[in-house]
């Protein structure tokens, strides 16, 4: 059976943190099995080493092994990268293709970015879990793979499923086993080995002396949060050693390099006053909605009795309901409707009264209609505005403001040109 600092070797893992090595352990203890994996971390912690590690100590290691990035495949051509698709099945499809579950039949496939599939990608992806069935897109046949699935996010799933972004039972399904690996800031000892092999590395690249730092910069490289984990701190390395002409390296020079604590990544403050105030807008909207609906019933109503009644019965019963709707008029005799509404056509069905038009003889509802839409499009342009400049533009906090997804407030911003 394989070591950890015999895999740390092979894959060129540095590192000697306890977390680390047991990451390592358990990868090795699951490869000879065919239990689906979830590997789970942050952006940059070297999620994709760990299948290379599972599928390379497995019985499936002569088999394909396929890494699939769910998030870099767009929505509607995902279903088809990994599952085929016939020829003629839609726009483009000029010959028939085999996906990656066909593709990779015996092997194992790698899907990073789980948590980025479609919910209409993730009910296939369960089924090949469960019995190892997928269809192409365009087709009716059922047909069997034979494959080995480790996943990987860097999203919350639990998060995911209260949204109703990605499926309970299918997270079930691939976390068999969880695999976590820890950030690099709980990994302190090991920053310091990891920029010395970077330096190494950029040293033979670039043909020049490696870089050293002195005994006050270590600290500060051990302290730094390192936000966006080992892929930061490569990209550090790689500056300084192309940038700096002196190879003896000071804490100050280091500084330089590092951004501001805290502004690695955008956080979002939230202010529980603009929250109520914004909440008290959202109720009055809703009212308004409401009013609106009334208001249209009411018309419909008076409409039909129009029609079935004639216009001097239904004004001198309904004068309440026609002001309320028209509002008052200094001379009721300003309202005037036809006595007998042209090509109007009564039927009953199931107790419901219904009706019909001319195309050129539409009463005022469509109007009405019209300026209702009108009103709720600038009422939410309103809201997206404020949102966005409570937010100082940043789209996924006013999105979570708004109770939207980032891409529903990504085509709001297109549709109204703000």
């Amino acid at each position: 059976m394989e070591t950890v600092q015999n895999i740390k070797q092979r894959f060129e893992i540095i590192g000697n943190d306890p977390k680390l090595n047991r990451v390592i352990e358990k990868a090795i203890q699951v490869a000879p099995t065919d239990i689906t994996v979830l590997v789970a971390g942050e952006s940059g912690v070297g999620k994709e080493n760990i299948p290379r590690i599972i599928h390379s100590l497995s019985h499936r290691k002569h088999g394909k092994y396929i890494a699939v990035n769910c998030g870099a495949i767009p929505e509607g051509t995902i279903d088809s990268e990994l599952f085929g698709h016939e020829k003629g099945a839609f726009t483009g499809a000029t010959n028939t293709r085999e996906g990656y579950f066909e593709v990779a039949d015996g092997g194992t496939i790698f899907l990073d970015e789980v948590g980025e599939l479609p919910l209409t990608t993730q009910v296939r992806l369960l089924r090949v879990l469960e019995n190892g069935e997928f269809i192409k897109v365009g087709s009716s046949q059922v047909q069997k793979t034979n494959v080995r699935i480790v996943a990987a996010t860097n999203v919350n799933l639990f998060d995911a499923i209260e949204k109703g972004k990605f499926r309970e039972d299918l997270y079930y399904r691939l976390s068999t086993v969880d695999i976590v690996l820890p950030p690099l800031r709980e990994r302190k000892d090991d920053i310091h080995l990891l920029f010395r092999k970077f330096v190494a590395d950029f040293a033979h690249k670039y043909k020049m002396p490696p870089l050293k730092l002195d005994e006050s910069a270590v600290p500060l490289l051990q302290k730094f949060r390192w936000g966006g984990n080992i892929r930061q701190l490569r990209n550090v390395a790689e500056q300084i050693s192309v940038l700096e002409t002196n190879r003896d390296i000071s804490a100050a020079t280091l500084q330089s390099y590092l951004p501001e604590q805290g502004s690695n990544l955008p956080s979002v403050i939230k202010d529980k006053k603009s929250e109520s105030d914004f909440s008290t807008e959202r109720e009055i909207l809703y009212k308004v909605l409401f009013d609106m609906k009334s208001d249209l019933n009411d018309l419909k109503k008076l409409t039909l009795e129009l029609i079935q009644n004639g216009s001097s019965k239904v004004q001198e019963t309904n004068q309440n309901l026609i002001k309320k709707i028209y509002g008052s008029k200094e001379n009721d005799s300003e309202i005037d409707f036809e006595e007998e509404p042209r090509g109007a056509l009564i039927t009953t069905q199931h107790n419901d009264d219904l009706y019909q038009e001319n195309d050129d003889n539409y009463l005022f509802a469509e109007t009405i209609e019209e300026e209702e839409t009108l009103r709720l499009e600038q009422k939410e342009i309103e809201m997206i505005k404020k949102s966005l400049e409570k937010n100082k533009g940043k789209r996924k906090a006013a999105a979570d403001e708004l109770g939207i997804s980032e891409r529903t407030l990504y085509r709001k911003i297109k549709q109204f040109d703000l």
